[in-house]
């Protein structure tokens, strides 16, 4: 009796699309399945030494510096990492490596990862001097203290300033990291001048070639007059340093460390480069499967009327070809 009584209700024409509504109001409260699958822990490392405020980088045809780059480069590498994997930023200035946060989970606090990228400015330097050398040591250091083992990429035009000498360059042949590391090179090889801003971002003119030169008569025996130099500007056009992405020290130091080498202008190269990094550890993360709900729903809906749709054609081109 109950079953004559529901009958009416089971036509294919109001079950499916019932059975579709209820599955986009499942959809609608964006359910997830635990999936097991490799969890990364990524610390993206940015030089913002002045050097890269330097122009000659494209970006969707604008000229723009190497730091606006490595802006677009760290916020689409982020876009693009799943949920469960974490990330930390960190900078790059003088001697050493200073990590804003922790791995953070991305999804979680996506808004606020990308908005600390958009905000990145040379001026939250706390050194002048590039000392990349010194740079690696302290990044192996700060990665040891992260709570779970943590892949490094770093990105850098690998200028040294003052440039490196016999007495001022590190040795690395001892040099110990943890993990995967990433070097990406920033920078065109077309030379150009490299700005110098005031603290309030007034540009004041070029840095000068001898800038890049070490003070004659300064002992480099400390790490408070390591690279001590000259600070003015160029006094005129031909004066001006001319910069380029060192891509030769750049495979070399990471041939000393033992990292992998990248040219940052193919952000499908970093991207591929990223995922080569090992993972963290293997644990279950959320799988949102609204979309697939929805897949399911909206395909019910089609079954539920295209037979009747096509039988309706059907009889219809049958009763023109008798009428015929």
């Amino acid at each position: 009796m109950l079953q004559a009584r529901l009958k009416p209700y089971l036509h294919r024409e109001i079950l499916l699309p019932l059975l579709a509504l209820l599955l986009l109001l499942a959809a609608a409260c964006k359910p997830t399945i635990p999936v097991p699958h490799n969890i990364y822990s990524t610390m993206l490392v940015i030089d913002i030494s002045q050097s890269m405020n330097t122009k000659g980088m494209s970006w969707r045809g604008d000229d723009i510096s190497r730091l606006e780059y490595t802006k677009h480069i760290a916020h689409d590498l982020v876009a693009s990492m799943p949920c469960g994997n974490r990330v930390s930023l960190a900078f790059f200035s003088g001697l050493s490596v200073a990590a804003l946060y922790t791995p953070i989970e991305v999804c979680a606090n996506y808004a606020a990862i990308q908005d600390t990228i958009a905000r990145i400015e040379w001026r939250q330097a706390w050194a002048g001097n590039t000392r990349l050398r010194e740079g690696v040591d302290s990044l192996a250091r700060l990665l040891r203290t992260m709570p779970e083992p943590t892949q490094a990429i770093l990105f850098t035009d690998g200028e040294e300033a003052p440039r490196l000498h016999a007495f001022n360059t590190r040795d690395l042949s001892d040099f110990q990291k943890d993990g995967d590391w990433l070097l990406v090179g920033i920078g065109s090889k077309e030379p150009h001048p490299i700005p110098k801003f005031d603290e309030n971002n007034k540009l004041l003119g070029y840095w000068s070639a001898e800038n890049f030169v070490l003070q004659p008569g300064v002992a480099q025996i400390s790490q408070q007059n390591l690279g001590t130099r000259d600070k003015g500007t160029a006094v005129s056009e031909n004066d001006r340093y001319q910069s380029t992405l060192d891509e030769e020290y750049l495979l070399k130091l990471s041939e000393e460390i033992g990292a992998t080498y990248v040219n940052g202008d193919s952000l499908e190269d970093v991207k591929s480069a990223m995922h080569e990094l090992k993972p963290s550890r293997r644990d279950f993360a959320p799988m949102q499967i609204d979309w697939l709900l929805a897949i399911v729903a909206g395909t019910l809906v089609l079954v539920s009327y295209t037979p009747q749709r096509l039988k309706k054609l059907f009889k219809r081109v049958l009763y023109r070809k008798a009428v015929n």
